[in-house]
């Protein structure tokens, strides 16, 4: 592993995203993590809405197609080997509820300070605002702006 490879906690549209998508800059983000250029941090939040957004690709895709949607992001946790965050108790995502507008994120930026990635990846740019990342002290990107930053930084380096 790595040990100069940057922390992404990636959220579940990223990481369903990219497991649905031919191309883009999600399945980027996951090829960079299955790699192991960068560490996958995998709440346990995130892991459980990817599986349900997966399975409600069976009216779309059929069950054959969405049972290899799930094999291939069970193969790629494994190729990933994350960094596993465990579900915040109850209380905790009430008392941290100013943190974030909507209640149902609050377990994946608490996740995201116990972890302390260098990003949170998501595709939820108005929810994960730029004044979150703030209150928290963590980067917060989409997988574009992720990109911008990485060939903006690798630019200064020549």
């Amino acid at each position: 592993m790595n040990r100069f490879a940057p922390k992404l906690l990636t959220d579940s549209n990223v990481i369903t995203d990219g497991l649905v998508s031919r191309f883009g800059q999600s399945k980027a983000v996951l090829a960079l993590c299955a790699a192991k250029t960068c560490r996958l941090v995998l709440p346990e939040i995130v892991r459980m809405e990817v599986e349900h957004n997966l399975l409600k690709f069976i009216d779309r895709f059929g069950e054959k197609q969405t049972k290899s949607l799930i094999a291939d992001f069970e193969g790629f946790i494994r190729l990933a080997r994350p960094i596993r965050v465990p579900l915040a108790d109850r209380k905790r995502v009430g008392e941290n509820r100013h943190l974030i507008r909507h209640a149902s994120d609050v377990p994946v930026i608490l996740a995201a300070i116990d972890s302390q990635p260098d990003w949170i990846i998501t595709k939820n740019r108005d929810h994960f605002t730029d004044k979150v990342a703030a209150k928290i002290n963590l980067r917060i990107a989409s997988p574009v702006e992720f990109f911008e930053h990485l060939i903006d930084a690798f630019g200064k380096q020549l």
